[in-house]
């Protein structure tokens, strides 16, 4: 997911990072009390309140689900981990304050967050001069591990697929699956991640023969869309993208539906919020599909195992975002007991290495640019309920 990028605050916060990070952490150990200490510390940096706070929160509960059960099967390698939350508030400064403060101060092994994209790359410089993995549970932009000079980011990686892999997905399930040739696109103006995706979807959607036959922005905050959807509906599309978040996307579905656009509506993980139901309604969302990471739908046996654990623990189903905050964390503690340490360096270069890892949201190996190789899938909404459709590997 991505949120606004920070690199003005970025570029005014590399003096200050680099003070404190003096000449990094070489062979930093994340073990509480140093080498023999019997805690592994883990930050984690999320939204847990602001904007977007549904993510952070469900990714929340993920990760503190796998931490009780590692923790209660002998943690790793006999030591138990301990967790660093810190609230970012849905804010990319936030989150860089928090990221000195896990970094420097409490001197965590690795950071698991933001969920979002903007708040994850105002993390990332904190990351590579502290010499700290970060992982983001599902910051998708590709500049997550990828500077806009085209350098990996060292120590940054994520759980989630990449956004350009979301727009491919949804293009061919468009052209493919439902047979559409004209359609029409509304993003998020302000939103790399919204743009991102319209981008990609544009580019595959076109090139499977298909036709744009609109394309309409919006603002987040935004509220009345009905201007827009009167000229998208003029265009005739028999399919509309709304690569967008769950506060806007579930008001514009709402009011399209009110205005008899009736033609399946198609957007990516930023829907996935039980508040896009509040906001657009059960019977609104009939005829809609979103690209994701996970459903509790899936038949796999390991998707199974986890939706016990999880409603055990929480008496309800689980959505993508508490899974990939699961996965998340055995991503981690896969990396550190290959590592045969909690050295920050040495996980780093572990995560770097990952291939074929089974996880709940899929088998996961990572590429030369810190991004995963895994696959997506696609959910439908029927009668209120998220309905698992199919999976479309890499």
């Amino acid at each position: 997911m991505k949120f606004k990028r920070a690199w003005s605050l970025l570029a005014a916060m590399t003096l200050g990072v680099g003070l404190l990070a003096g000449c990094g952490q070489e062979g930093k150990d994340g073990a509480s009390g140093g080498k023999d200490g019997d805690e592994i510390k883990i930050g984690v940096n999320l939204e847990l309140s602001g904007a977007v706070a549904s993510y952070g929160t469900s990714e929340a509960d993920g990760i503190q689900l796998a931490v009780d059960e590692i923790n209660k099967d002998g943690g790793i390698d006999g030591k138990k981990i301990k967790l660093v939350k810190i609230d970012n508030k849905s804010d990319a400064a936030e989150a860089t304050n928090a990221a000195i403060k896990l970094t420097t101060q409490e001197n965590v092994v690795a950071i698991i967050g933001a969920a979002t994209s903007g708040a994850t790359v105002a993390q990332a410089q904190i990351a590579n001069d502290n010499k700290t993995p970060l992982i983001s549970p599902s910051g998708t932009s590709p500049t997550v591990t990828v500077n806009e000079k085209g350098e990996v980011n060292e120590y940054v990686f994520r759980t989630s697929f990449i956004d350009p892999f979301q727009g491919t997905v949804a293009a061919n399930f468009a052209a493919n699956d439902l047979g559409v040739k004209n359609v029409a696109i509304f993003s998020d103006n302000a939103s790399d991640y919204s743009k991102g995706l319209a981008s990609s979807f544009k580019e595959d959607f076109e090139k499977a023969g298909g036709k744009i036959v609109a394309e309409e922005s919006y603002v987040a905050k935004d509220s009345d869309f009905r201007s827009t959807l009167t000229r998208i509906k003029s265009a005739n599309p028999e399919f509309i993208f709304i690569p967008g978040y769950y506060e806007e996307v579930g008001l514009i579905v709402k009011q399209a539906r009110e205005m008899g656009i009736n033609v399946p509506l198609m957007g990516a993980d930023g829907w996935d919020s039980p508040i896009l139901m509040d906001l657009a309604g059960a019977d609104a969302l009939n005829n809609t599909f979103t690209t994701n990471h996970y459903s509790s739908d899936d038949p796999d046996g390991a998707v199974k195992a986890f939706n016990d654990k999880f409603n055990e623990k929480y008496n309800k189903a689980p959505d993508a975002f508490n899974a990939l905050g699961y996965d998340t964390v055995y991503l981690l503690k896969d990396a550190i007991e290959r590592a045969g340490s909690a050295d920050s360096t040495k996980i780093k270069d572990e995560l770097a290495k990952t291939d074929g890892l089974d996880l709940v949201t899929g088998k996961y190996s990572v590429d030369e640019n810190h991004h995963p190789i895994k696959s997506a899938t696609i959910l439908e909404y029927k009668d209120g309920e998220q309905v698992f459709n199919t999976k479309v590997n890499p």
